[in-house]
């Protein structure tokens, strides 16, 4: 029997609704198309740190142009709560360190259950260093992605970390139809492959 993630969201939403204040959501974007509906969806509910951690993407370039989508995406997209991105530095290698072996793997297999892990643990930490009490990603809003990997991984973080992860399947409820129109509406650029030079030509996000 599958697991309703979007349920278990709706859950926690329940659980804080009452809270005087809103709680720290550390949540790691993968690019401002998928984050576009995701940031709707969960600012009425949490203060949001914006975690643009992708070491994955290549080359730089193309880092730096989904970079200024995500700034673009919140200078016009209302919210309710507070919405700051956290920057980090670009580190291709720290990406290609994980993916070492896996390099012909296919998309949705072992090398990108990798970089799961490496971009949701860094995501982990960040969210305990900042006192959030609350992390979780963007990730799973694309058709593209496995929403039970995804939450496995997340699940097992909060566990070592100590810090809540936010369990999701935001693809449901039309939330990837909502994501592209979004990005219609705010004028977005949107990729054609998830990012790494491995999955360059397969189309993603």
């Amino acid at each position: 029997m599958k697991t309703n993630y979007s349920k278990q969201t709706e859950q926690i939403f329940e659980e804080i609704k009452n809270n005087q204040s809103k709680p720290k959501l550390l949540l790691q974007s993968c690019c401002g198309p998928c984050s576009s509906y995701v940031l709707t969806y969960l600012t009425q509910h949490f203060d949001i740190y914006l975690f643009y951690y992708n070491p994955n993407v290549y080359p730089a370039q193309e880092y730096a142009k989904r970079l200024e989508t995500q700034k673009q995406l919140l200078e016009r997209l209302p919210h309710q709560n507070v919405i700051t991105l956290v920057d980090c530095e670009y580190n291709h290698d720290e990406f290609l360190a994980v993916a070492k072996g896996f390099e012909n793997e296919k998309e949705g297999g072992a090398r990108c259950a990798k970089c799961f892990m490496l971009r949701l643990e860094k995501t982990a930490q960040k969210a305990k260093e900042l006192g959030c009490e609350f992390f979780g990603t963007t990730l799973t809003v694309s058709p593209h992605k496995n929403a039970e990997v995804l939450n496995n991984i997340g699940l097992q973080l909060q566990e070592k970390y100590g810090i809540r992860f936010l369990p999701s399947d935001f693809k449901k409820k039309e939330g990837y139809k909502q994501s592209i129109e979004l990005s219609k509406k705010y004028g977005l650029y949107r990729q054609e492959y998830c990012g790494c030079e491995f999955a360059m030509g397969h189309l993603e996000d």
